[in-house]
């Protein structure tokens, strides 16, 4: 019959085992939920309703909760709750990075850079509050701050990704042995980055100045007294077609790496990138309608952290 110290220690191995599966399991679904809280971000710009709580922050409207509020108040209200529990739990992510993972471990890593991101991100949406460069705002700097905010989320979305892939077991990355496929998955990266930048101001544009036809929106994109953000409606499909060029060429050569994961990646991330022009010239011919907007957003985000994926696969220690 064993003892009780013998029987303790492999039951104290097995709860070690499990530790960091739980994690990996908490951190995948941490990126599920931060992906929900985006998509309600960009449902409050769609809808006019960023300021719904006036010019007030962290407060609405003064309050902390509103009475009788209005659907827009609602709507806004909802997204700074639903992101102040994303904000909760990166900071869950994090403590359990340092209880979890040893010191230099990438997961700490990733966690630290995640809790960092998903604080500045708070930061720019209580800037775009405070300084009301919401609802009908119009002006340069508003476009600066979207374009920031798009930047600061994929970054986060980024963090989040990496620390879920090393936290499932992803080696580490060694950009020695990658050769001439990692400067060339980064330029990848840095050309969806752009990208995403334009199409956030792009639906922006949509947003603020709607067009009821197709020929009228044609008319208004190619005219000199367009605001800006309207004539960037042609610029964003062209960009799209030129960075998928790259981000296809990328995940060609990265299919070649004889790594663990990476052909499977590779193939998602072409085969997203050819829905997402799809669904780019369904969003246009529709005249950019809510919903198609939400999953063109989605697809974009997924896009993403494909390539994310394919990159820290890509570079991976062997």
């Amino acid at each position: 019959m064993r003892d009780a110290a013998g029987t303790a220690a492999p039951l104290a191995a097995a709860e070690t085992r499990r530790r960091p599966a739980r994690y990996a399991t908490y951190a995948w679904g941490v990126l599920a939920f931060t992906l929900l809280v985006i998509l309600w971000g960009a449902f409050v710009r769609a809808t006019g309703a960023g300021a719904g709580c006036g010019n007030h922050w962290p407060l609405c409207n003064g309050e902390v909760l509103p009475r009788a509020p209005a659907l827009q108040t609602v709507i806004e209200l909802g997204h700074r709750l639903t992101s102040g529990l994303a904000l909760l739990l990166v900071v869950g992510l994090l403590v359990g990075a340092w209880r979890g993972f040893p010191r230099a471990h990438p997961v700490r890593v990733g966690a630290a850079l995640s809790a960092v991101l998903i604080v500045t991100e708070a930061l720019i949406g209580a800037g775009l509050v405070l300084f009301e460069y919401v609802a009908s705002d119009a002006s340069t700097a508003r476009a600066w701050w979207v374009g920031g905010h798009l930047l600061n989320t994929f970054l986060l979305v980024a963090a989040l990704t990496l620390t879920a892939w090393w936290a499932s077991g992803g080696a580490p990355p060694r950009w020695r042995d990658a050769g001439t496929v990692g400067p060339l998955l980064l330029a990848a990266l840095a050309g969806v980055l752009l990208l995403g930048v334009s199409g956030a101001i792009t639906a922006l544009g949509d947003t603020l100045f709607p067009v009821a036809t197709l020929a009228e929106g044609k008319a208004l994109t190619f005219s000199p007294s367009a605001h800006a953000f309207v004539r960037l409606r042609i610029w964003h499909p062209a960009l799209a077609v030129a960075v998928g060029a790259l981000v296809c060429s990328a995940a060609v050569v990265a299919a070649r790496r004889p790594l663990p994961h990476v052909r499977v990646l590779a193939a998602a991330v072409i085969a997203l990138w050819l829905a997402q022009l799809v669904l780019g010239a369904v969003n246009v011919y529709l005249l950019a309608p809510v919903p198609v907007q939400l999953a063109h957003l989605l697809l974009s985000d997924l896009i993403w952290i494909g390539l994310v994926l394919l990159t820290a696969a890509s570079v991976a220690a062997s």
